[in-house]
C-alpha cells in the first residue's frame, strides 16, 4: 500500500470518532506499530485533527466532511496562485489561513510526485517563489503539449543567468514549486529546471521528435542533475 492510500485509510477509521490503538491500526494495514506512529505525526503535522499519544490510542474529535478532490494541473496551478496572493497580504489571520491551507493541499498530493523525504512536511520555498513562476506556465505547457523547443533564460541559485536551449518534456509540482524537466541541447542531457527561476520562455520555430536517449522515459532522476 502506498504511504499516500494508507494515510487516507487512517483517517477513514478515526472518523468513527472512538479510540483506536496504534497496534490495531497496525494489524489491520499489514505494518508496523512504529510506522503508524510516523504516520500519525504526519497527520497532525498536516492539520487533520488527531488526538492521542503512544501506548493510549487515537481518534478523531471533530467531523471530517470535506470530500476527496481530484484537481488537474490547470486547477491546482490556480489554487496555489490564490494562495501566493493571498499569503503575501498584510492580514496576518489570512496569511496564517493561506499557509495552514497549503499544507492540507500538501498532504493530499500523490505521493509519487514529491520526493519521499519531503513528501509531507510544509513547503521549503516561500510563496512569492511560485507567484513568480506562474508567469512562464502557459508557454511552457504548450511548449510540451506541442513538442516544441524552446529558448529560456534562467536565473541560477548563485544568481548566474543562463540561456539553453531546451526540449520541454515534464512539469512535477514539489510544495508550490514547480520543476521543469527536459532535455538540454548545450549539456547534451537532461536538466531539471525550478520554473520560478525561469525569467524568460520564447517557444522557437523548430519541433521535436522522440529519440532515444533523449525521452522522458530515459530519464533517470537518480543519476540526472538539477539546473540549480
Amino acid at each position: 500500500m502506498r504511504r499516500t492510500d494508507r494515510l487516507f485509510e487512517i483517517i477513514q477509521i478515526l472518523r468513527d470518532g472512538k479510540l483506536h490503538r496504534a497496534q490495531d491500526i497496525a494489524a489491520r494495514l499489514e505494518v508496523s506499530t512504529r510506522t503508524i506512529y510516523r504516520d500519525m505525526d504526519t497527520l497532525v503535522a498536516s492539520g487533520v485533527p488527531v488526538e492521542g499519544e503512544r501506548g493510549v490510542g487515537y481518534m478523531v474529535r471533530e467531523a471530517i466532511t470535506l470530500p476527496p478532490l481530484t484537481l488537474t494541473p490547470e486547477e491546482l496551478e490556480a489554487l496555489n496562485l490564490g494562495m501566493a496572493i493571498v499569503a503575501e497580504a498584510a492580514d496576518p489571520d489570512l496569511k496564517s489561513a493561506a499557509q495552514s491551507l497549503a499544507a492540507k493541499v500538501d498532504a493530499v498530493l500523490p505521493a509519487e510526485t514529491i520526493a519521499e523525504a519531503d513528501a509531507w512536511k510544509f513547503a521549503v520555498y516561500p510563496f512569492a517563489d511560485a507567484a513568480r513562476g506562474f508567469a512562464q506556465m502557459p508557454t511552457l505547457r504548450a511548449a510540451i503539449k506541442a513538442r516544441q523547443k524552446l529558448q529560456i533564460t534562467y536565473r541560477r541559485i548563485d544568481g548566474e543567468m543562463t540561456r539553453r536551449k531546451i526540449r520541454p518534456l515534464h512539469m512535477e509540482y514539489w510544495g508550490r514549486v514547480w520543476t521543469l524537466t527536459a532535455w538540454c541541447e548545450a549539456r547534451e542531457d537532461f536538466r531539471v529546471f525550478r520554473v520560478d527561476l525561469i525569467e524568460e520562455a520564447t517557444a522557437l520555430p523548430q519541433l521535436f521528435v522522440d529519440e532515444p536517449g533523449k525521452r522522458l522515459s530515459d530519464y533517470d532522476p537518480y543519476r540526472d542533475k538539477q539546473e540549480s
